[in-house]
């Protein structure tokens, strides 16, 4: 039996329990008071020192919770901080654009209006990226035969098309023709992909051997008016388009591209064109776009040369910084202690510092800075000279939290101005995602006791969960012993394999494969050195329910379609349904009867009929429905039908 149900109570009563027991008491020690109306004197006493009993009970009671905070304070478990929202912003120049290119530098900054708050979310671009005037308007696929224009796809955004045909063959190819009156300039040319697929690949691979490899090899050339060029391939994130990622590419000197027509593009145009020397595609690549000067950006904003105070010599000293949450791994903090300033490290707990270890403890939630006291950390020498002002955070970036996962086209306001660039055009092509809240109370107490079980280790099908949900934006996940996800329903020794569910508003949430890297660099360093480890993301069933339903005659009918729609709904979530409200079990059935018991709710007279179907296919009626090991249920809409009975 748990602990739990066996804690003793203090005591349970409350004010109007004292206040009825002093009542009671008082014929038995003073008979002679009789009055035991409001208006009483010793009425209003027994009121008194029954609210001040209220009080000191309520404090008692905070007791223990009070020892568990401190508890988990001494091993180390803090409520995990906020973390930044992700998005790739286009920065378009405009047509009349004196240069060739210009420089968009590092940590400049985009915002998107805020849902119900005044200030803005900020966005900083995380590299600096060279935006060009070329215009890429054309893009051609030639499967080896013939060309087709999918000029019109890659402009909508919401279409796919096959960069190389439906075979993608070897000598296939992507055509990619720059519309610009002057020379194309010898830049490093960005290129974003945007692939079909839902944002997660089918796995991550975790480990020493976790380098993925791209199912083909392509070439990057150039036309120079009568041949085929070479241009300098410097990154391939996607992995021959099987991923979302950028190519950026070295263009030759200005003159070397020269502007022709290509295929079914009849008007001139650079081109530079990726074709296939070698492909062993499981299934040919489907793109949704490719854009020019996108750059990466993080729900943050930077500050630098922040002053926090000076020294006293004191120790455990504590300073605050002026904004939070901060960023992991991004404070630079210095300090003067008369030599001029010299970089401190940042450490997660002073328990191994020594008595000269330049180390500080940041509490990123709140921006608290704290030192150490002489004997765990060394104490910041104070500086005469700069008497208030010989720490500084030299850099460090703040942001966070769940609304910075934005829609598609939101992020769209410069925040300064940057020459040439179409300030009207910018904009994300697609939603922001990864952003999540700080960790609450309740939470870190459902978390603290896997947390000390595992210890940071990875040996139980247990531990591999609780620390793919402390690795970052995760809401839940599921381990898979002996399950390896190219060889479903074969049992394989040494392998787990992790399915993780992101914090996300949608309906279906599924991690990006940034996610999924983040989960597994975490998890390789804790995992049995045996152990071939997958993350993945979940697999999921549509669930529709069809019902027809005989309403109350006094019962509104709106309101009880609405009510019978979010019932279901919230039931057939993946972060917030099931029956516990903890979100649907993995691989758990939809059993019949409980369906029919959500619809059932106040005013609904009787259900005539009532359909599930699971990925359009409707099961027989009154049956269940069966989940394979691992997935999940979601919907997105349920089909209710709401009438009176006859005769109302």
């Amino acid at each position: 039996m748990p602990l739990a149900s066996n804690l003793p109570v203090i005591d349970n009563r409350r004010y109007d329990d004292l206040v009825a027991e002093l009542r009671t008491r008082i014929p038995r020690y003073t008979p002679e008071w009789t009055d035991f109306n409001d208006s009483d004197p010793g009425m209003t006493l027994v009121q008194l020192f029954a609210w001040l009993g209220d009080m000191l009970m309520y404090r008692m009671g905070q007791v223990p919770e009070l020892n568990y905070l401190k508890f988990l304070e001494l091993l180390g478990i803090e409520l995990r901080a906020a973390e930044p929202a992700m998005a790739e912003i286009s920065f378009p120049l405009t047509l009349t654009a004196p240069q060739p290119f210009v420089i968009i530098p590092r940590r400049t900054q985009v915002s998107a209006a805020a849902p119900g708050s005044p200030a803005p979310i900020v966005f900083e671009t995380d590299r600096a990226i060279t935006a060009i005037a070329a215009r890429l308007s054309s893009v051609q696929a030639f499967d080896g035969f013939a060309f087709e224009d999918m000029s019109v796809a890659n402009g909508s955004a919401l279409e796919s098309f096959a960069p190389f045909g439906n075979a993608a063959g070897i000598d296939s190819a992507l055509y990619l023709g720059f519309e610009t009156a002057a020379l194309f300039p010898q830049v490093e040319l960005d290129l974003a992909f945007v692939t079909a697929s839902a944002g997660a690949p089918k796995y991550v691979n975790c480990g020493t051997s976790s380098a993925r490899f791209a199912s083909a090899r392509m070439a990057w050339e150039y036309w120079n008016g009568t041949d085929w060029r070479p241009l300098d391939l410097l990154v391939d994130d996607t992995l021959a388009f099987t991923r979302s990622g950028h190519v950026r590419l070295r263009t030759p000197a200005p003159g070397a591209m020269v502007s022709d027509t290509v295929g079914e593009i009849t008007a001139p145009r650079i081109w530079i064109r990726a074709r296939l020397t070698q492909a062993q595609y499981e299934r040919p690549p489907l793109l949704r776009s490719i854009r020019t000067n996108t750059v990466s950006a993080t729900q943050a904003q930077t500050v630098r040369n922040e002053v926090l105070g000076g020294s006293d010599g004191r120790g455990n000293q504590v300073f605050r910084l002026s904004s939070a949450p901060v960023l992991a791994g991004t404070l630079q903090l210095e300090v003067n202690e008369g030599d001029g300033f010299v970089v401190w490290t940042e450490t997660r707990d002073f328990f191994d510092a020594g008595t000269r270890d330049r180390v500080y403890v940041l509490d990123r939630t709140t921006g608290e800075v704290r030192f150490g006291d002489g004997t765990h950390g060394a104490i910041p020498v104070g500086n005469g000279d700069l008497p208030a002002s010989n720490i500084v955070a030299r850099e460090y970036r703040f942001g966070g939290g769940s609304s910075g996962n934005v829609a598609a086209g939101t992020i769209r306001t410069l925040v300064g101005s940057i020459d040439a660039v179409d300030a009207n055009a910018i904009g994300n092509l697609q939603p922001a995602t990864g952003g999540s809240a700080e960790e609450s109370l309740a939470e870190a107490k459902l978390r603290a006791p896997s947390a000390i079980r595992s210890r940071g280790r990875a040996v139980t099908a247990q531990d591999y969960e609780q620390l793919a949900i402390e690795s970052g934006p995760i809401r839940r996940a599921k381990a898979l012993p002996l399950s390896h996800p190219d060889f479903p329903g074969v049992k394989v020794p040494g392998v787990v394999s992790i399915i993780v569910v992101p914090d996300s508003a949608a309906p279906n949430p599924t991690p990006s494969e940034g996610t999924l890297r983040g989960v597994c660099a975490s998890l390789d360093t804790a995992r049995v050195i045996t152990t071939e480890l997958y993350v993945v993301p979940p697999v999921y069933r549509q669930v529709q329910v069809t019902t027809d339903v005989v309403v109350d005659d006094r019962a509104d009918l709106a309101a009880v379609k609405s009510a019978i729609s979010t019932a279901l709904l919230q039931y057939f979530h993946p972060l917030t349904g099931g029956e516990d409200g903890q979100g649907w079990p993995f691989g758990g059935d939809v059993f019949y009867s409980r369906v029919y018991g959500r619809a059932t709710v106040p005013g609904v007279q009787s259900i005539q009929r009532l359909v599930v179907m699971l990925d359009g296919i409707e099961a027989p009626e009154c049956s269940n429905v069966t989940l394979c090991d691992g997935e999940l249920a979601y919907s997105l809409a349920h089909v209710v039908n709401v009438s009176y009975a006859v005769g109302n």
